[in-house]
């Protein structure tokens, strides 16, 4: 089975932008290169820039609550971003992209963003995007969980929480 590459790494990779914003070129390059991105071009300023104003605008679909407006939001990334889908086989064998060919970095980023997050979204649900619960976290995760419930940016989040609550509860007095 082949995954799809527009899926689950795809809104991974945007939340870790979102959180961890690369501070040069040359680490957008080596974070897409171990992400498993090929670049079919050299990496300047410009794609960091782009890509920097991508992520700024995939975090207000990830803040929005409304699922219309949400929608709204990800259409004018979709409009801006994605070209028709054609078949390639430059490194992984034969798939979609859904970008013109060539591209630079930023492009490519802004393309598979927005048709990733669609995906996304329309195949686990429009509210599986969000920032942790813990107190003090603003981190943004993708819930790719098959309940469906995830609240946490990560394990550590989730038990520092667990903890909160629990010694609130043991501090609370007894009724």
């Amino acid at each position: 089975m082949h995954l799809n590459p527009y899926g689950a790494d795809v809104v991974n990779f945007a939340a870790d932008l979102a959180n961890h914003p690369p501070a040069s070129a040359d680490e957008l390059a080596d974070r897409c290169r171990t992400a498993g991105l090929v670049l079919e071009r050299p990496v300047g300023p410009s794609d960091l820039d782009r890509t920097l104003a991508v992520v700024d605008a995939w975090r207000r679909i990830v803040d929005t609550t409304d699922e219309r407006a949400k929608a709204e939001l990800l259409n004018e990334m979709l409009a801006r971003s994605a070209a028709y889908p054609r078949l390639t086989d430059h490194a992984h064998g034969w798939h979609l992209h859904y970008r013109d060919d060539l591209q630079p970095l930023g492009a490519v980023l802004f393309a598979l963003i927005s048709v990733g997050t669609a995906m996304h979204l329309v195949g686990r649900g429009m509210d599986r995007l969000g920032r942790c619960a813990a107190d003090g976290c603003e981190m943004i995760f993708a819930d790719t969980s098959r309940t469906a419930r995830r609240r946490y940016c990560s394990q550590p989040c989730a038990n520092r929480d667990a903890v909160r609550r629990h010694r609130a509860r043991r501090s609370a007095p007894a009724t």
